[in-house]
């Protein structure tokens, strides 16, 4: 096999990494909340019902930004109906995923889980934009924010909660352009509304930060169309466009599976491209930057199946949905998902992984039982201890292999990224699924010369998993023979592996 090769100099970079590339996503869906996050009467519950040994891995993942409440659900959410007495609350239909909502978890309990998973977990919070406008985004957000005096801030105190909840980041609705979506609107009218949304939200508070929805997908016929119109009508109003990416392998086509990234990178660049075109039109010096606000592997074909055999007069609570149980395939593939995000940390400043606990999540949980980690999260977790810092341009010589999807890809996928006490974190993907790949990096005036630590996620069984009966079959192992000599560091990556280099 031949050498995989690039060089790093700190005198080339990408751009610095926003801790909120670091984020996740609550929605309420399936199990995510209720029996994911907020079980009252778990064993380790707390007194607000919340799950402790939830709250340690999901500080463990190191997560930082939190979305909520939706996702699709958030187009027919009353944020009302999830604030003052549980006992009070009403049960609503949930037409996104076909469920009864029971709201006995909402916007005060959000708040306080966020904040006893640490000071780096931010809310992002959406409004609703399906079948709802301004008037209910503003009562919103001077519900939330307002510090008092007013009927809705002070009946937020009333409500137990005198201190404002401080959100200072707010998403726009959620993938208006999707059919599927309770009110979704063409971009002209969807492009009316966020602008209006965004102006009066900044009346209120002109340092809100404001996400307007892109098409919900790449392939969405709506492309980049989608985005010209809406960013023509809101561009000096937002700071961010969104962008939501779902990867799985159609057909057993598992090599163009392990070169999603590609897609990804390209989906980036595209929503770049056109955000600038947009701001070049408008003569404008602003920039907007990119929301990857839903990201992740996910067999979706398998839900789209589940979803026809529903008995429409059947409004479950809290139903298993989405509960894909990811492989070591899946991790690598979510790794270089992540490679990709960092290798366009100049202009992708938010992004979240959908979604935390139990759909399509890296924690899984059992009703009374236990929670264990995923495969998928043990790249999200190193990514994000070791990942911030200042990415460096790396420019990968490697050999290739054919896609069906993709053509020609790159079997290395690589990143790094310089902390600020100088130690380098090299995270590098070897798509190969058979063979291992050598790889040498130069290192040019980083001043670094020792290995700390080479660890990789990979199985002689690509199809490895971790359940509830073997919760830590995957987990990431040391490798030897790594070493930096003369200025160049040499490595093996392991076939189908997920890799973290670490040097001072």
């Amino acid at each position: 096999m031949r050498t995989a090769r690039f060089t790093l100099d700190p005198a080339f970079t990408v751009g610095r990494v926003s801790p909120r590339l670091f984020g996740s996503f609550v929605e309420h869906l399936g199990r995510c909340v209720y029996t994911g996050i907020h079980e009252p009467g778990h064993p380790t519950a707390d007194e607000a019902g919340l799950r402790q040994d939830v709250l340690d891995l999901v500080r463990e993942l190191g997560v930082t930004t939190i979305r909520y409440p939706g996702g699709n659900f958030v187009s027919g959410y009353k944020w009302e109906d999830s604030v003052g007495p549980v006992e009070d609350r009403p049960r609503r239909l949930d037409l996104a995923w076909h469920s009864t909502e029971t709201n006995r978890f909402g916007l005060s309990e959000y708040i306080a889980f966020l904040r006893k998973v640490g000071p780096q977990a931010e809310p992002m919070m959406a409004v609703n934009l399906g079948t709802r406008g301004v008037a209910e985004a503003l009562e919103l957000q001077e519900y939330a924010n307002h510090p008092s005096g007013t009927a809705l801030s002070d009946l937020r105190a009333a409500h137990g909660d005198e201190d404002p909840f401080g959100i200072r980041l707010w998403c726009l609705g959620n993938e208006m352009d999707g059919p599927w979506q309770t009110g979704h609107k063409t971009a002209e009218e969807y492009g009316r509304i966020a602008a209006e949304t965004a102006r009066a939200m900044r009346q209120q508070d002109p340092g809100v930060e404001l996400v307007a929805c892109g098409s919900s997908a790449q392939s969405m016929p709506t492309f980049a169309a989608w985005e010209a119109t809406v960013l023509a009508e809101t561009y000096d109003l937002v700071d961010h466009v969104s962008l939501h990416a779902y990867y799985e392998p159609h057909d057993g086509d598992v090599d163009s599976f392990l070169a999603s990234a590609v897609d990804m990178e390209s989906f980036i660049e595209n929503v770049v491209a056109t955000c600038d075109h947009v701001g070049a039109r408008l003569k404008s010096k602003k920039r907007i930057n990119l929301s990857f606000d839903e990201w992740n592997v996910w067999y979706m074909s398998r839900w789209q199946e589940q979803a026809t055999t529903f008995a429409q007069d059947d409004w479950p609570e809290a139903p298993r949905l989405l509960e894909d149980n990811y492989s070591v395939l899946d991790a690598v593939v979510l790794g270089s998902l992540l490679v990709a995000l960092l290798r366009h940390a100049d202009r992708v400043t938010v992004a979240c992984l959908a979604q935390l606990v139990n759909v399509i999540a890296p924690i899984m949980t059992e009703p009374g039982g236990p929670a264990w980690r995923q495969t998928t999260f043990f790249p999200f977790a190193q990514a994000s201890r070791h990942g911030r810092g200042e990415v460096l341009d790396v420019r990968v010589d490697s050999p290739t292999y054919e896609t069906r999807k993709y053509g020609e890809a790159d079997l290395l996928h690589a990143t790094a990224v310089r902390a600020d006490d100088g130690s380098v974190t090299v995270f590098a993907v070897n798509r190969g699924r058979t063979e291992a790949l050598p790889l040498e990096v130069t290192l040019n005036g980083l001043g670094v010369s020792r290995l700390l630590e080479h660890s990789a996620l990979a199985d002689a069984d690509p199809d490895a998993r971790n359940t509830l009966d073997d919760p830590e079959r995957v987990v990431p192992h040391a490798v030897d023979g790594t070493a930096v000599t003369g200025g160049t560091l040499r490595a093996t990556l392991e076939p189908l592996s997920w890799n973290v280099i670490r040097l001072a």
